[in-house]
C-alpha cells in the first residue's frame, strides 16, 4: 500500500490510499481510499508508518525538567530596558548592576528580605535572566552598598528626564516603623503607621507634577517634617542645576520659616495651605469675606500678612459636609464619655473624686477626641458639670469647607484653577507612599541593620516604584485605572472631588476592557502573566548517557499578548 497524489486539473490535488500488485508482466492497483480531507500532517505520518519508519511519541522522546513563571519577568525586565533604568545605574554591564536590577524586578513580583530574595528568584526566570543564580544575601548586600555610592548621581539623572525649569516638583514625607535597635536612624518620632512603642525612619520623597519619582532622602525618625525642606532646596539647585522650579508641598511642611528660606532665592517658588488658624485670622482681619463664595467656589485674594503672594481661596460642598458629620461623631462621642465620668463623680460618695482625678480622666477623653475646644467643664472636689460651647461650634462651622492656598507664583504663570490642581497633585506622592508600604513593595519590615544600609533599602524601593509608576502607565486599559485622568483634570472643576470617567466607569461595571478582556488590578495582572511559563524539555536517548536540552516559552494567551504590546509601545519620555 502506498499514498498517491493525483493532480487535478480544476480543483486541488486528490490524495489516495492505493494497493499494488503484480500480475504477469502487468502491475496492477486500486484505490482503497479517498484521504483527500486529511490534514497534511495525518497524511504525512500515514504515509511515514506506511515506509516501515518508526513512530515515537514526544512523551517517549521528552521529558519536561522544569517549568518557572517567566511572562511577568519579560514584562518587567522589557519595561527596565524600555526606561534604559539599567543604563542609568551603571553605564557597563557588571555584576553589582545585574544584582540591583534583580533586586529591583523581584520587588515588583515578590517583595522579601534579601536572604528571601535570593531563594525566590529561583522560583520564576529572573536569576536565569539575568546570569545570578549563585548570588548569596552578602552579594545583595555589597551590591546594595555599591548603589548607594551611586544614588546621587542616579538622581540627577532622573532629575534631568523628568524635572524641567519652571515646572512643578512635589515633596511630601512619609516614616516606617522600624524593629530593632541597631540602626542609629531608627528614632522615635511622629508615627504614621499606627505602630506604637517603636521607632521610625523618616523619609522624604520627591516627585515631578504627575508623581513620577525622582529622588528620596532618609532622616533620623524624629526628624520634623519640615526641617527637611533645607535640603530639598539644596539639592534641586545645587544637585540637579535647577533655578525655577515651583515647589508644592502640604501647609505641615512648606512652614513660614521654610518659606522665608525659599524667598532667598528668587527662582524658587511654592505652593502651598494656610492653617485654620491662619484662615480665622484672615477672616478677622476682614482680608476674607466669605460672601466671596456665595457665587462662586473659588476666589482669590491678597492680604497684608502675605505680602507679594495670591491667595486662593476655595470652597468645597463636599468637605463642608464632611467635615460637619465628622465634627458632630465626634462630639457626640465625647459628651458619651464625659457622661460616664459624671456618673462616676455621682456615684462616688463614701470617697469621691478629687478635683485632681477628674481632671486627669477629662482630659484623657478630651485628647482622644481632639474636640476640647468645643467643651466647658466645670471640675471640683467630686464635682463635674460639662456643656457644649455653642458659639464655638457654630464660629467653626462658618469655616467649614474651606481652605485658603497661597503661592508665589503670578497670575501669567499660573492661574488660581491651576494653583488648586497643582496642591491637590500632592495625591500622587500619598500614591507613591501607599504603593511603597502597601503589598506592592513592601518597603516595611526594615530588616537592615546599618545607618548606610537602611537608606539603600528604600532607595532600592524608590527604583522599583520607578518602574511600577510607569507599568501602572502602560497598562492603564487593562487596569482598573482611569486613563483619561490626567486630560480630565484640565478640564474639570478643580475644587469638587473628581468624578471618573465613562470609560472607568464601564470598566468598573463590566469588568472588561473595549477590547472585551478582563480587567485586573495592577497585582493581579502580573500574576496573570506569571501563568506564561518557561519550559524545559530533556531530549531522551538511549546512547548517550547526557540528554540534550532546550527551552521553549508558552504562547501567550490575548490578555499577555496585550499586556506586552502595551508595554512595547509605550512612549518614554526624556531618556
Amino acid at each position: 500500500m502506498y499514498i498517491d497524489t493525483v493532480p487535478n486539473r480544476n480543483s486541488p490535488p486528490a490524495v489516495l490510499l492505493r494497493e499494488a500488485w503484480r500480475e504477469g508482466n502487468k502491475t496492477r492497483k486500486r484505490t482503497l481510499a479517498n484521504l483527500s480531507d486529511w490534514p497534511p500532517e495525518k497524511i504525512e505520518t500515514f504515509r511515514r508508518l506506511l515506509g516501515d519508519e518508526r513512530l515515537v511519541s514526544p512523551h517517549d522522546l521528552f521529558t519536561t525538567q522544569k517549568s518557572l513563571p517567566h511572562g511577568q519577568v519579560e514584562a518587567i525586565l522589557e519595561m527596565i530596558g524600555k526606561l534604559q533604568l539599567d543604563r542609568l545605574i551603571s553605564a557597563q554591564r557588571c555584576r553589582e548592576r545585574d544584582l540591583v536590577v534583580a533586586m529591583v524586578a523581584q520587588r515588583l513580583i515578590s517583595p522579601a528580605s534579601k536572604l528571601a530574595t535570593t531563594h525566590h528568584w529561583h522560583t520564576t526566570t529572573l536569576a536565569e535572566e539575568l546570569g545570578i543564580a549563585g548570588a548569596t544575601e552578602n552579594d545583595l548586600y555589597e551590591a546594595m552598598d555599591w548603589l548607594l555610592e551611586r544614588k546621587e548621581r542616579i538622581e540627577k539623572k532622573l532629575a534631568a528626564r523628568h524635572l524641567r525649569e519652571g515646572g512643578l516638583v512635589l515633596y511630601d514625607v512619609s516614616s516606617s516603623f522600624y524593629e530593632g535597635r541597631t540602626c542609629p536612624l531608627a528614632q522615635f518620632g511622629h508615627d504614621r503607621d499606627g505602630k506604637k512603642g517603636l521607632p521610625i525612619i523618616v523619609y522624604g520623597v520627591m516627585t515631578n507634577g504627575e508623581g513620577c519619582p525622582v529622588a528620596v532622602e532618609v532622616y533620623p525618625g524624629n526628624t520634623g517634617d519640615p526641617t527637611t525642606v533645607a535640603d530639598q532646596i539644596e539639592k534641586l539647585r545645587e544637585r540637579f542645576g535647577l533655578s525655577q522650579v515651583v515647589m508644592v508641598g502640604d501647609r505641615g511642611m512648606l512652614t513660614q520659616p521654610q518659606i522665608d528660606k525659599l524667598k532667598q532665592h528668587p527662582g524658587l517658588g511654592w505652593i502651598t495651605a494656610l492653617t485654620s488658624t491662619a484662615i480665622r485670622e484672615l477672616v478677622k482681619q476682614g482680608a476674607l469675606q466669605l460672601s466671596l463664595l456665595d457665587q462662586k467656589n473659588l476666589a482669590e485674594i491678597t492680604a497684608p500678612d502675605y505680602p507679594g503672594e495670591r491667595l486662593m481661596v476655595c470652597h468645597n460642598p463636599v468637605l463642608e459636609e464632611e467635615r460637619r458629620r465628622k465634627r458632630e461623631a465626634l462630639l457626640e462621642a465625647t459628651e458619651k464619655s464625659l457622661e460616664k465620668i459624671s456618673k462616676e463623680v455621682a456615684r462616688r460618695k463614701r470617697k469621691s473624686l478629687t478635683a485632681a482625678e477628674i481632671g486627669l480622666k477629662v482630659g484623657k477623653v478630651l485628647g482622644r477626641y481632639k474636640v476640647g475646644k468645643h467643651f466647658e467643664c466645670k471640675i471640683g472636689e467630686g464635682r463635674f458639670a460639662w456643656s457644649r460651647r455653642a458659639k464655638s461650634i457654630e464660629q467653626e462651622e462658618k469655616l467649614d469647607g474651606i481652605y485658603v492656598l497661597r503661592t508665589s507664583e503670578p497670575v501669567e504663570r499660573l492661574s488660581a484653577e491651576d494653583t488648586v490642581r497643582s496642591y491637590k497633585s500632592l495625591a500622587e506622592v500619598e500614591r507613591a507612599f501607599r504603593c511603597l508600604k502597601g503589598i506592592d513593595l513592601l518597603v516595611r519590615p526594615i530588616r537592615h541593620r546599618s545607618e548606610d544600609r537602611v537608606p539603600a533599602h528604600i532607595f532600592l524601593c524608590v527604583l522599583a516604584y520607578y518602574v511600577e509608576w510607569h507599568l501602572r502607565r502602560a497598562w492603564a486599559p487593562l487596569l482598573f485605572e482611569d486613563e483619561e485622568r490626567w486630560e480630565e483634570r484640565k478640564r474639570r472643576d478643580p475644587i469638587l472631588p473628581a468624578k471618573p470617567s465613562a470609560s472607568v466607569q464601564r470598566k468598573k461595571r463590566s469588568h472588561q476592557t473595549v477590547d472585551g478582556l478582563p480587567v485586573h488590578s495592577f497585582q493581579g495582572l502580573l500574576s496573570e502573566l506569571a501563568n506564561r511559563a518557561r519550559v524545559t524539555y530533556a531530549l531522551k536517548s538511549s546512547e548517550e548517557k547526557t540528554n540534550l536540552t532546550f527551552r521553549q516559552v508558552t504562547e501567550p494567551t490575548p490578555l499577555q499578548a496585550r499586556a506586552y504590546e502595551l508595554v512595547r509601545t509605550f512612549p518614554v519620555t526624556g531618556k
